[in-house]
């Protein structure tokens, strides 16, 4: 991987600040919604995190893959229900989303999540 997966989250980041410069009512709203998504609720926030690793990894988006793996093992997420939440992702997602397991790797490596 090119980037590093804190570099990716960091580009992330930035592209929310510009966007909250620019439109700073539709900024407030994604993020109240946003936070009303991933609260905890009937499904735990690590839950909630594993799952939008998986739509991250079959919506082939390196920056959901990189941000949400953070963010599940924030919430006590572990390497290997990471690596089943991936398994999932692939057998729903077909070649591409095996493809994008890659950056699953990377991220667990690099922010050292065991």
């Amino acid at each position: 991987m090119a980037e590093k997966t804190k570099d990716i989250i960091a580009d992330l980041m930035d592209g929310f600040k510009s966007l909250q410069e620019e439109s700073p009512e539709y900024f407030a709203a994604f993020q109240k919604f946003l936070g009303e998504a991933e609260k905890e609720g009937v499904l735990s926030v690590k839950v909630k995190e594993l799952i939008s690793v998986a739509l991250g990894i079959t919506s082939q988006c390196t920056f959901c893959i990189a941000v949400h793996v953070k963010k599940a093992a924030d919430a006590g997420a572990t390497k290997q229900e990471l690596i089943e939440t991936g398994m999932v992702a692939g057998l729903m997602g077909g070649g591409p989303a095996v493809c994008y397991l890659k950056y699953l790797f990377d991220a667990i490596d690099q922010l050292g999540i065991e």
